[in-house]
């Protein structure tokens, strides 16, 4: 079996390859370094050297494959400079999909978000939920994820193309770049003395079970169907009293909900014009504070047998690795534009406290 991997060296990519090798797959994997073909190379992986911009550089080796995940995309939360994200999440995913179909692969596995659906508002919706016309994207990311599901993807169903939607909800693991990953480093390292946003509702799944959910999405779905790939859902809060439990510490006291957060989103964008702030401080991650990304897999395992881990044991290996890392770049392993912003959310979040007080006296 011959599989075509775009965003091969992503956070999820790189779980995804060595399951498909355990599996006996003849991987190849796009690839856009001399550094990333070699680290392949020596792992049994046939690179690519291309781009999804450039439909010349994947045409010859997508030929002839069994199946085409396609997981490279855009996701830069609270980056000054988004130019990039439709080009790479719409236009490129449209060169992926619509060059697969016309080789005449049986399977093309797209990879979206549940970022899709927009704000749930605490509901847990399945794959025939749409999100309401009216309602604003919360980051740039979500937009052009949407335009790529809802512009691309689906119209190439309904025209036939034998394209399987894979929708994952908050992914996590060893070496997650993503917020979760930031907040559960800062966590670990006691930087996190309050709970931003308690109310942020997602749905958490180990990057290892997504991956292993692709695969399944490939052996066993249907072509044209989609299948929320999602763990618990909880709200950050109690994920934070997890992590307490799991560390053997006492959890944050101290709660500042997204709206005390909100008004501040102007003087963060403001900041942001002049200095690059990291994720963890954008207005981007201000306005995530008080949403849910909420999904339930119930499809997915009920039709495809797609059993996730327990949301403790993954939570628990995750943070040995973060403290295996810490004992190799001490922590203040973080770089000085995260403990920076650490600094600022923490001022931040402490000033907000200080004025909800001060307005109820």
């Amino acid at each position: 079996m011959k599989a075509f991997v775009t965003g091969g060296t992503g956070f999820l990519g790189s779980r995804l390859i060595p399951e498909l090798l355990q599996r006996g797959y003849q991987v190849h994997a796009l690839v856009r370094s001399d550094r990333a073909a070699t680290a392949f190379e020596a792992s049994g992986v046939y690179p690519v050297r291309g781009d999804i911009l450039d439909v010349d550089s994947m045409r010859d080796e997508m030929r002839k494959s069994d199946v085409v995940f396609h997981l490279a995309g855009w996701y830069k939360i609270g980056a000054r400079d988004q130019s990039q994200a439709k080009i790479i999440n719409v236009d490129g995913t449209r060169n992926v999909l619509e060059l697969a179909d016309r080789l005449g692969v049986p399977k093309i596995i797209y990879v979206s978000t549940v970022g899709v659906f927009g704000d749930t508002h605490g509901r847990l919706v399945d794959e025939n939920y749409v999100m309401p016309p009216y309602q604003e994207f919360v980051t740039e990311y979500d937009r052009t994820k949407w335009m790529a599901h809802y512009e691309v993807a689906l119209p190439l169903i309904r025209q036939g193309a034998p394209v399987i939607i894979a929708i994952p909800g908050a992914v996590y693991g060893s070496g997650d770049p993503s917020l979760i990953g930031s907040l559960m480093r800062l966590y670990y390292a006691g930087l996190m003395p309050v709970v931003p946003g308690p109310e942020l509702l997602l749905t958490y799944a180990h990057v290892d079970d997504i991956a292993a959910g692709l695969v399944l999405a490939a052996e066993k779905g249907e072509a044209g169907e989609k299948y929320i790939l999602a763990g618990p859902a909880l709200p950050l809060n109690q994920m934070m009293n997890l992590w307490a439990y799991i560390l053997k510490r006492k959890p944050p006291r101290i709660q500042v909900p997204a709206r005390y957060l909100r008004p501040l989103i102007p003087l963060v964008e403001k900041l942001n014009s002049f200095i690059s702030l990291p994720e963890i401080i954008s207005s981007d991650t201000l306005r995530i504070l008080e949403v849910s990304y909420a999904a339930r897999s119930d499809k997915v395992k009920r039709e495809l047998g797609w059993e996730p881990h327990p949301l403790e044991d993954r939570m628990r290996q995750t943070f040995d690795s973060i403290s295996r890392s810490s004992r190799t770049y001490p922590l203040v392993s973080l770089d000085q534009r995260e403990r920076a912003g650490v600094a600022l959310a923490i001022a931040i979040a402490l000033l907000s406290i200080w004025l909800r007080r001060k307005r109820r006296n």
